[in-house]
């Protein structure tokens, strides 16, 4: 098990690696990226076996990555885990990169699929959970699903599969950070009560903070001895580490300018010490 402060270090110097990198392609997620770093971190150092050095390992564990538009922290995360050199991240969104705008399994190692139109993830993480069960192999499969995702009607059908299947080794993460494109996930489609949702599909579910790798290990550990699939509603903040990002729906799709830029930097820098 990794040092919870070591964890916390690899979280800024994602979330240092996203602003850097939408920055420099003058494009892309800031805030979904932010929301969802501590979960990232947790996944990949701590939860899942996977094996860097060789991307297609067999009886690797599987991430989904539903909210695809959250990839600049899956990059980062992927990079400093050692699937690639980190010095490729700035290379996001530019014509020809393999650091496409949402992940493309085709172009780069460590991906489980190729996503981006939401809604699609889960069916996707259900179907690799399906066949790993039909080969009797041990692999568990995590899907990252955002809160303003969960209003597309596919995630249920999906959720209805994962329990008709008994899909014991899917775990789906809620990225809860209350916020969307065109705002509050409760005024542009109310998803509560969410918790008991689940439970009529058929989930196991536990409520974590999603910024408390604490509380995500926890989580984790429950998550791997039911005997149901299981779903993680992680309570986060959109556009968490820097506080004019935080909580706003402004800050899902903008680039900082110069002196944000700068302002970002030296709040992340801040949680150093």
């Amino acid at each position: 098990m990794i040092d919870k402060l070591y964890l916390k270090h690899l979280s800024l110097q994602v979330r240092l690696d996203v602003l850097e990198m939408v920055k420099t392609a003058r494009s892309g997620h800031l805030g979904g990226s932010f929301s969802a770093v501590e979960i990232l971190v947790e996944l990949y150092w701590n939860e899942m076996n996977i094996r860097p050095e060789e991307p297609g390992w067999q009886d690797r564990d599987r991430f989904i990555l539903s909210k695809g538009h959250a990839c600049p922290a899956l990059y980062s995360v992927l990079a400093r885990r050692g699937y690639f050199e980190p010095e490729e991240l700035l290379t996001l969104r530019k014509l020809g990169s393999r650091l496409q705008g949402h992940p493309s399994m085709l172009d780069l190692p460590g991906l489980d699929a190729s996503t981006g139109s939401l809604g699609h993830g889960l069916a996707v993480a259900c179907g690799i959970a399906h066949g790993i069960r039909l080969d009797k192999k041990k692999s568990r499969v995590y899907c990252l699903l955002g809160d303003g995702e969960l209003q597309e009607g596919s995630i249920w059908e999906a959720a209805m599969t994962a329990s008709h299947y008994n899909l014991k080794h899917l775990t789906a993460i809620v990225d809860r950070n209350r916020v969307q494109l065109d705002g509050d996930v409760s005024e542009v489609m109310e998803i509560e009560p969410l918790v008991d949702k689940w439970l009529a599909f058929g989930w196991d579910v536990i409520v974590a903070q999603g910024h408390s790798f604490q509380s995500l290990a926890k989580a984790f550990e429950h998550c791997n001895e039911t005997l149901l699939p299981s779903v993680i509603i992680a309570n986060t903040v959109k556009g968490k580490g820097v506080s004019f990002m935080e909580g706003t729906s402004k800050w899902h799709g903008k680039y900082p300018d110069d002196r944000e830029y700068k302002e970002a930097v030296k709040e992340i820098r801040g949680n150093y010490s």
